[in-house]
């Protein structure tokens, strides 16, 4: 008898599911409403798309054990991403000082716009896997009832039409109605909780300029223990000899949407850099704000009550302020955790949603603990403040972070877990404590650790004199 699959949403999360899935069934629908692109264009549905997003490490690994036999990195790379060492390719500010730069192996990550990876994922899950479609459909919930899901309602001309399924997996995004759904299945609700610290993004695209094909990814990041409002600024090289610059504020700091406010921004961060960059760059794009960035988590794998046969990934299950980088991997991992446990029993085996919403939330579970005990630190945040062991927390991460400035171990277990490459729980091995505890080897850099060659570059396009 032939099993079905579907998915709810063409997004990363959705692609990925319905790769997870394609070895266990006879076919997967994937359930679209928005009209997909046939290149990488932004889309509607997307509202984080035209902001910078990273690929971690983590993220990476997990695409490439979906789909056997492909090589992700090295798609995304003809296509024309970036690949950037944490080590060495990245110059960035943090809360306790810059961060200085090592010749040593680490972990990367890929750097490109949302549109291009979202086409590049869509597209190498529909060349390297068997019987998955995409369908363009208004999805009007899960069919079925508390004790099991059986397939998905659809609009069909004035009214609905039902679409049996083996398993379904809610991978709509930001929008998902799942709470809605779960009332009509007669589910009891779901715990969810939401932590929104206002960030505003603002985003500009402008043309590399020539010479700076090599300058590093450059970052200044937001101090959530200053007492006032994140800001912070990002030049993110991406494909087609693009530099995307993101800046980002908390409520109170919202960064501006016009070209004079967006330059002045970057100008007024704790170290101008990003303002002496783009100063001498052309812009391509007007400025483009978006303000969905809140955090939200649902916590499914806590419900006393579940459908076999329905799960919930991706930002459905738990959106994270984009200032951290880390949903696309988390959305990977979660799939990853859905095709290890269809490989073992199918998709009808009892306790299988179970067992994959336990899973997944443990890669949610570190990103979520990293994004919220920073923003719930921002003035006027909303959705809790911070409790005891948020300080405890706190304390150790700003001195793990302090170390790291002038430490190569201390930097190694922070690129180590931000890259989703390991568990919260390598920033308490021993080799890590001891170098916690004993502090930066080196002293603070007062200047950006910048090479001969890209100091020029600097100089070169700085017309602010900063």
């Amino acid at each position: 008898m032939s099993r079905r699959a579907v998915v709810i949403g063409a997004g990363l999360a959705g692609m990925l599911a319905a790769a997870a899935l394609s070895t266990a069934v006879d076919e997967v629908v994937v359930l679209e409403r928005d009209d997909l692109p046939d290149g990488p264009d932004h889309r509607r549905g997307v509202p984080q798309g035209r902001h910078a997003h990273l690929l971690m490490a983590g993220g990476l690994a997990a695409m490439d054990d979906l789909v056997p036999g492909l090589d992700m990195r090295a798609r995304l790379l003809a296509a024309g991403a970036r690949e950037i060492p944490l080590a060495s390719g990245m110059l960035a500010l943090s809360p306790e000082g810059w961060l200085r730069r090592w010749r040593r192996e680490g972990p990367h990550m890929i750097t490109c716009s949302r549109a291009l990876l979202d086409w590049a994922v869509r597209r190498a899950v529909l060349d390297h896997t068997t019987g998955v479609t995409v369908r363009k459909a208004d999805v009007r919930g899960p069919a079925g009832d508390a004790r099991r899901v059986t397939g998905v309602r659809i609009a069909a001309g004035d009214g609905e039409a039902d679409l049996d399924a083996d398993l379904v997996v809610d991978a709509s995004g930001r929008g998902s109605r799942l709470p809605h759904w779960l009332r009509g299945l007669g589910v009891p609700a779901v715990r969810e909780r939401t932590v929104d610290a206002g960030l505003v993004n603002a985003t500009r695209v402008y043309r590399m300029p020539e010479g700076a094909e090599r300058f590093p990814l450059t970052i200044v990041q937001a101090d959530p223990h200053a007492g006032r409002p994140g800001r912070s600024g990002m030049v993110l090289p991406i494909e087609d000899g693009r530099w995307m610059v993101s800046l980002a504020g908390t409520r109170g700091g919202e960064p501006p949407a016009d070209p004079d406010g967006f330059l002045q921004y970057t100008l007024d961060l704790p170290d101008p850099i990003v303002g002496r960059l783009i100063s001498g760059a052309e812009p391509l794009t007007d400025v483009h704000v978006s303000r969905s960035t809140s955090n939200v988590r649902r916590y499914v794998e806590r419900a006393r009550q579940w459908p076999e046969r329905f799960v919930v990934l991706g930002d459905a299950l738990a959106t994270f302020n984009p200032a951290y980088g880390q949903g696309m991997s988390v959305a990977a991992l979660g799939a990853r955790v859905l095709g290890r446990e269809v490989r073992r029993g199918g998709v009808d085996v009892p306790g299988l949603a179970r067992r994959v919403q336990r899973g997944a939330a443990r890669p949610v579970d570190a990103a979520w603990a990293m994004a919220v005990s920073q923003d719930v630190r921002y003035p006027e945040a909303r959705g809790g403040r911070p409790n005891a062991a948020d300080h405890l927390v706190a304390a150790y991460t700003r001195r793990l972070t302090r170390t790291a400035t002038g430490s190569y171990p201390a930097a190694a277990a922070l690129w180590d877990v931000t890259s989703l490459r390991t568990g919260p729980g390598r920033l308490l091995r021993p080799d890590t404590l001891l170098a916690t505890l004993g502090g930066p080897a080196l002293p603070p850099a007062a200047e950006p650790p910048l090479t001969p060659g890209e100091r020029e570059v600097l100089r070169g396009l700085d017309r602010v004199g900063g």
